[in-house]
Parts: structure tokens; sequence; C-alpha cells
């Protein structure tokens, strides 16, 4: 089956926003993360930062974080938490961009929301611990935290949002396609086996 688009999840700091971003550009198609963000804030009526922070993330460490999320205004957001009503709108967007034509779509669950496309391929990120800690302080500078409590926090709550939503276990492989180590091919190498990969699917 022919690959249109391709999903990114990744690990914080392993670079696989930047992995997606070149593969759109190699492959000249749509690539959608910030501007994901903006179209699910445009129609949830929150603001891109509040997107942004909350879209794959869990309001907690833990699933129970979900039982104490805000409940939402009935007539607005049908009585659904703000977690839950951001995650339809997540949904949607999602979906309809998929069917607009060939794209890269970054985060957001997506791998998830797109499982039953045959012309999806799904592809996870990740980096050990010293390339992800490294790259988080060049690319956002230092904080009060240690890298290493950056990229634990930040990863647990996507984990926990992912387990939540699909019932699955976040970076898990039969979840993907393609399971590429960043910090052991580097960010041109994992590029081009995805682009490579889509070629094949082509027939080119």
């Amino acid at each position: 089956m022919e690959k249109k688009i391709i999903t990114i999840s990744r690990e914080f700091g392993s670079g696989g926003r930047t992995v997606g971003r070149m593969v759109a550009e190699r492959l000249g198609i749509p690539f959608y993360d910030k501007e994901l963000v903006d179209q699910i804030a445009l129609e949830s009526g929150f603001a891109p930062k509040f997107v942004e922070e909350h879209g794959e993330h869990s309001p907690g460490s833990s699933l129970f974080s979900y039982a104490f999320a805000p409940q939402g205004v009935p007539g607005v957001m049908n009585g659904l938490s703000t977690a839950d009503f951001l995650w339809n709108i997540q949904c949607s967007v999602i979906l309809q961009l998929a069917e607009q034509g060939p794209c890269v779509i970054v985060g957001r669950n997506a791998d998830y929301i797109l499982k039953d496309r045959q012309d999806a391929l799904h592809v996870y990120v990740f980096a050990d611990v010293p390339y992800r800690a490294e790259r988080i302080v060049r690319r956002y500078g230092e904080s009060d935290k240690s890298p290493e409590q950056r990229l634990n926090e930040k990863d647990k709550r996507r984990r926990v949002n992912y387990q939540h939503y699909t019932g699955r276990t976040w970076g898990a492989a039969q979840n993907y396609e393609m399971c590429l180590c960043s910090s052991m091919l580097g960010i041109d190498q994992c590029v081009k086996i995805i682009v490579e990969a889509v070629k094949i699917s082509q027939g080119k």
C-alpha cells in the first residue's frame, strides 16, 4: 500500500519534530505541528499555548489525574472535561487533515487516530537520555530542574495521555511501522530512512 500520511511520535528531546519537518520538505508535502495546534485552537476556542501544552499531555502524572480534570460548560462543551473536549476536537482536525492529502503530522496521538488508514506510515523516534538532555538544554536553555527531570516529566505526561485515550502503551514497537533511534542514527539518517520507505511504498 502506498504511504501518503506520515505520523511522527517522539520522545522529548529526540529530534522527532525536526525529523518530521525535514521529511515533509524532502517529499514536498504539508507539515503539521504548530499549524495543527493553531487549527485545534481555532476550532476549540482555546488559546494556542493552552492547546500546545495540554493536547498531548495529561493533567497530571497518573491516570487518576483525568478523574479530577475540570468539567466543561453544558451546551458549550457538552459537559465534557476540558481534556476530553480537546481530544474530540484534536481527532476531528487530524482526520480532516489526512483526508486533504499527503502530509506529515507530529505528535497529538495521530498514530492512533489514523490507525485504520492503510496509507499511513507511523514512526516513533527515540534516543538515549544523554543525547536528549544535551539537546533540550541547547534548544530550550537551562531551568531550575535537571535536564533528566524535565525529560522524565514531559514524557510521563505524554505516556499517561496516550494510555488514557488509546488504551495502548506509548512507544510500544507494535504501534508503529518504524522505530528509529536518533542518537544512534542521527537526524539526517532518520529522515533518509523514512523518505526511502515512502518512496518504496510508491514504487519509486
